[in-house]
């Protein structure tokens, strides 16, 4: 009994204090030869009580409570790659409630078991986010709540680390998102959609451009069936076929100056289109009729009925050549929407005139047939038909004749775009753009007037769904 130093016969081990009853009793301190130890209490030669032990293979030090040699109770571990732990442990391994810094200055407050988070907790991540709800074996699965630093939040199922089941999500874009994930995203594959309205006409009066004005709605392909997603910015542009047909358009293709050279647009249906200004008042605006209503004898416009032909709806995977940063093209108004509740619709879609440096080049066989045609009466009502003029630098090309430029759109084969130009992206990713060939044509007195129907099946999978009437917006 007292104080007294023991060294084992394999001299591994050396023992300094306390003793009692020829037993390890009260304060002491066991060494190993390998850089070990342990200094704190003993009860009947057992490491039992308050304590401190450092273990020299892992550099690791826990001060704590001990049962029989062994972390037990509460206690600090102190880890040598960086971090700490302070709470309950069990075996020498984190067990109940615990508070744990990792080496990379990560926080987690709440449940352990064998070591792992596992149960209700929270996390503090060295990027700044935070997350509150269930963990499983050191993975977020469960319920949880994910608020990030971009302002974007997270509620609902978790597994394995990612979002699954149901959930919903606040973007910090405008993009709010209410349905069922996996693995991460939302579920399906969502793409847009151009919709006409079903109560749009096609035909155009005579003399009036601003009834060139269209009705379109954007749908999402998934919406409603497995999730609810609103907030998306849907921007609107447009192009005009480079080589047009004659049996559309007296116009064989628009030369287009030097200083407004445009790469050419790929589309989904087999031909190429330069950017074409077109517009769409912003919701509460007035539209193009009553913009420019009371105005309309003053401006000179070309004396032609048009209608327009829709073609075929398509999509592609890809972003279209020519298009700029954020899905924006040249002499495009940039006329933008949010999409709510899975629609976005833009009301008086109008295809203005060609802008200032695009140069229409006429079919010259068409230019004299139309001619003979315009002084039965015919194509152009009142028999006037639009004059000629050189095209710029002197004199025109042999086989071709140029027009001036007119109030409205050339009847021709158009191509509505939709972008999605959501900043920052919805989860990263941008939805591919969606499509929509238009044709205008010229009216003629013995079609009846033709009204907008479901277009078919395109050849790459999409498919045109209507949509349910609605009445017509008040103008």
């Amino acid at each position: 009994s007292g104080y007294g130093v023991y060294v084992y016969p394999n001299s591994f081990f050396r023992y300094e204090g306390e003793w009692k009853g020829g037993r390890k009793h009260g304060h002491g301190k066991l060494l190993f030869k390998d850089g070990s130890y342990y200094e704190g209490a003993f009860v009947d030669g057992e490491i039992t009580g308050e304590g401190r032990r450092h273990w020299a293979w892992s550099g690791d030090t826990f001060s704590g409570q001990f049962v029989l040699g062994e972390p037990q109770g509460h206690g600090v571990m102190e880890y040598k790659a960086g971090g700490c732990y302070e709470g309950e442990v069990s075996h020498g391994m984190r067990e109940g409630r615990g508070f744990l810094v990792d080496r990379d200055g990560q926080v987690y407050q709440g449940s352990f078991h064998d070591n792992k988070r596992h149960g209700p907790g929270q996390m503090l991540f060295k990027n700044g986010d935070k997350y509150d709800g269930d963990w499983v074996r050191d993975q977020r699965q469960g319920h949880g709540v994910l608020r990030r630093t971009d302002g974007s939040t997270y509620e609902g199922q978790w597994h394995s680390d990612v979002f699954s089941g149901l959930g919903s999500m606040a973007h910090c874009s405008g993009v709010t998102y209410y349905g069922l994930w996996i693995n991460g995203h939302p579920a399906g594959r969502r793409r847009l959609l151009i919709v006409c309205h079903p109560q749009a006409r096609a035909e155009v009066e005579p003399g009036v451009p601003e009834a060139q004005s269209w009705r379109f709605r954007i749908q999402d392909l998934r919406q409603g069936a497995q999730g609810c997603e609103s907030g998306r910015v849907l921007q609107i542009s447009a192009g005009v076929r480079y080589v047009q047909l004659s049996a559309y358009s007296e116009v064989s293709f628009f030369k287009v100056d030097g200083d407004n050279q445009e790469t050419l647009i790929q589309t989904p249906f087999g031909f190429e289109c330069i950017p074409y200004p077109v517009s769409s008042p912003a919701a509460g605006a007035p539209g193009p009729r009553a913009a420019k209503r009371g105005a309309e004898a003053d401006v000179p416009l070309p004396r032609r009925d048009l209608e327009l032909d829709l073609g075929a709806l398509c999509g592609q995977e890809g972003t279209p050549g020519g298009l700029l940063a954020g899905g924006h093209t040249p002499h495009c108004p940039g006329a933008c929407r949010r999409v709510d509740q899975g629609c976005a619709e833009f009301t008086d879609v109008l295809l203005g005139p060609p802008p200032p440096g695009y140069h229409p080049f006429l079919f010259l066989d068409s230019l004299h047939k139309k001619a003979g045609s315009r002084s039965r009466g015919g194509l152009y009502p009142g028999g006037t038909p639009p004059t000629a003029q050189e095209p710029p630098g002197g004199s025109r090309p042999e086989g071709s004749a140029t027009e001036e430029q007119p109030a409205a759109a050339y009847p021709g084969e158009y191509v509505l775009m939709i972008h999605d130009v959501t900043t920052p992206p919805f989860l990263g990713r941008t939805l591919p753009p969606a499509f929509k060939h238009l044709r205008v044509v010229v009216k003629r007195a013995d079609r009846p007037p033709h009204v907008l129907e479901e277009g078919p099946e395109a050849s790459s999978g999409w498919q045109a769904h209507g949509c349910t009437p609605e009445p017509p917006a008040p103008r």
